[in-house]
């Protein structure tokens, strides 16, 4: 098992696919990648050589911000909207959506699991 930016990446899939189980790489970065390295896209984990794999892992650890450093920026973002009092950073305050979709109905995701209220009466 291959080991890329401190994600054990899967071994039987293509390279192109298995690159973007590592947080902050999708299927345009990952072709990017391929190219830059020189590894064929239709190339399987497992058939890569030792140096490919070292290819890869500097190309990502030198050009990419992924995994760890992507989550903290994130998190810091949305530290720093928060701490703003911004109308984003309220909405990520109170656990609502925050780009504008509708709160009356969905948005259970973001709101949680629905709470009964009580004394309420089924209309008949």
């Amino acid at each position: 098992m291959a080991r890329i930016a401190g994600v054990n990446i899967p071994t039987n899939k293509r390279v192109v696919v298995s690159l973007t189980y590592i947080f902050g790489i999708g299927n345009s970065k990952a072709r990017e990648i391929c190219q830059k390295a020189g590894v064929t896209e239709a190339s399987r984990v497992n058939q890569l050589a030792e140096g490919e794999v070292t290819r890869l892992r500097e190309i990502i650890d030198g050009e990419y911000r992924v995994e760890g450093d992507l989550r903290r920026d994130v998190a810091m973002n949305i530290k720093r909207l928060m701490d703003l009092g911004c109308y984003r950073g309220l909405r990520h305050r109170r656990g609502l959506p925050v780009r504008g979709q509708r709160t009356h109905t969905n948005a259970r995701m973001r709101k949680g699991r629905a709470r009964p209220v009580t004394g309420k009466k089924k209309a008949v």
